[in-house]
């Protein structure tokens, strides 16, 4: 309980705040397109395909749609991600 009435403790306490809030705001970047690759690999492979040949056809065919793009219609519209899936194949 030294935080709230030392100064030097208080201090160094809102120093590593500091610290961890400004390296998890680029960890927060890294977790979520993990999370969107986990998405697109389990929509793809619904349909056949594995991601990496997914993404690999979706750059031969020019189609510009991103990961999160992707990862929401994976979750949220599947039949609009199974439009998308068999463009490419």
């Amino acid at each position: 309980g030294r935080r709230k009435n030392v100064w030097t403790v208080a201090k160094n306490a809102v120093d590593k705040a500091m610290q961890y809030s400004y390296r998890d705001r680029r960890v927060k970047k890294r977790n979520f397109r993990a999370l969107w690759i986990m998405r697109i690999n389990a929509g793809a492979r619904q349909h056949g395909m594995s991601y990496s040949r997914f993404m690999g056809k979706l750059k031969t065919n020019n189609i510009g749609l991103n990961r999160k793009v992707l990862a929401d219609l994976a979750m949220n519209h599947p039949e609009a991600f199974e439009a998308v899936v068999n463009k490419v194949k």
